[in-house]
Order: C-alpha cells, then sequence, then structure tokens
C-alpha cells in the first residue's frame, strides 16, 4: 500500500478510472473539496462561537441560549458532510492488522467485500435520514430549546453527508469491480 496525504498506511488516492466512471470520480472528487472546505469552515466557526459564549458568558455575564445548538449543528455538518471526502481517500480509521499478512488478491476481496457492506450499512442510513429530514421538513419539527431551530437543518446535513458517502462507496465498488474485472 502507498502512503497516503494523511500519512498513514491505509490512506490510498481517490479512485482513477478512465470513462464515464472516471468522470463520475471526477464530479464527485470536486464536490468532496467543496464539503472539505465547507467543513473547515464550520469547524472554525464552532470553535469560534463557543470561545465566544465562554467570553460573554463568564466574563461579560451575559447569558447565551444559541451557541450550543449552533456549534452541534457545525459539528454534525462538517461530520457528515466530510464523510465523503475521507471515505475518498480511505483515510477513516481502518484495521489493518491483516492486510499486510493477506495475499494481494485476498485483500482485494477483502476490501471489495467491506465496501459493499459498508454501502449497504450507509445506503439504509440515508435512507432513514432522508426520512427524518423529509418528517422534520414536512412538520415544521423544531428544536425544543428557546430558540428553537428547525431540525430539518441538521436532519437535512445528516443525509446529505451520507448520500455522498453512499455514492463514494458505490463509485469505490464499482471501480474495484472493473479493475477486477480488468485484471482477469
Amino acid at each position: 500500500m502507498r502512503e497516503g496525504a494523511t500519512g498513514s498506511a491505509g490512506a490510498q488516492a481517490p479512485v482513477s478510472a478512465g470513462g464515464a466512471l472516471g468522470l463520475f470520480a471526477r464530479a464527485l472528487a470536486a464536490i468532496n473539496r467543496i464539503t472539505l472546505v465547507l467543513g473547515m469552515l464550520a469547524l472554525v466557526a464552532a470553535a469560534a462561537i463557543l470561545t465566544g459564549a465562554v467570553f460573554l458568558r463568564y466574563f461579560l455575564h451575559h447569558p447565551t441560549d444559541w451557541q450550543d445548538e449552533v456549534a452541534v449543528f457545525l459539528l454534525l455538518g462538517a461530520t457528515f458532510l466530510c464523510s465523503g471526502y475521507v471515505q475518498e481517500r480511505r483515510a477513516h480509521i481502518g484495521i489493518e492488522a491483516f492486510a499486510g499478512f493477506l495475499p494481494a488478491g485476498v485483500e482485494r476481496a477483502r476490501r471489495h467485500f467491506v465496501d459493499l457492506a459498508s454501502l449497504a450499512f450507509c445506503a439504509f442510513f440515508a435512507w432513514k435520514s432522508l426520512e427524518l429530514f423529509r418528517e422534520a421538513y414536512t412538520e415544521g419539527q423544531t428544536t425544543e430549546s428557546a430558540w428553537a431551530p428547525p431540525l430539518a437543518i441538521p436532519y437535512g446535513m445528516m443525509a446529505a453527508g451520507m448520500v455522498l458517502l453512499s455514492v463514494q462507496l458505490l463509485l469505490q465498488s464499482l471501480a474495484g469491480f472493473f479493475d477486477r474485472r480488468a485484471r482477469a
């Protein structure tokens, strides 16, 4: 395995296929880069909001009732929306204990199986998240705080992130399938 941008042995480059699959991979990579930038901005904003809230609350004795929910929404958005980018590079925490011991063909099969199992789980999670988003949006559900922001916001970010992650896993599964067929 080659060393990726994160420095871990498990991190890999994005899918590099030709034809329609390659075009799709490049388009998804562009979307992933946009979500990465948005995620970074969300993390900085959450840190600034929470720092400002501490300053307001403890030094100026001014109560705040909105900062916790905003920070949670920003962190939730960063986590879910950037999951496709992390998966694209396979930079997530992975168990690589057996990878070095397995023959190359078995390792490819193991990785393909894991991608398909992950795809099944994430697609189910995306479907349920989309249902939660639709329900929260159509029913106008809000949080129970005094500020009461719409629940469609966090559910929408969760659904969008899980859809992007599912599409990334589908792309990697297809690339692995076509790559294996090309070697046969």
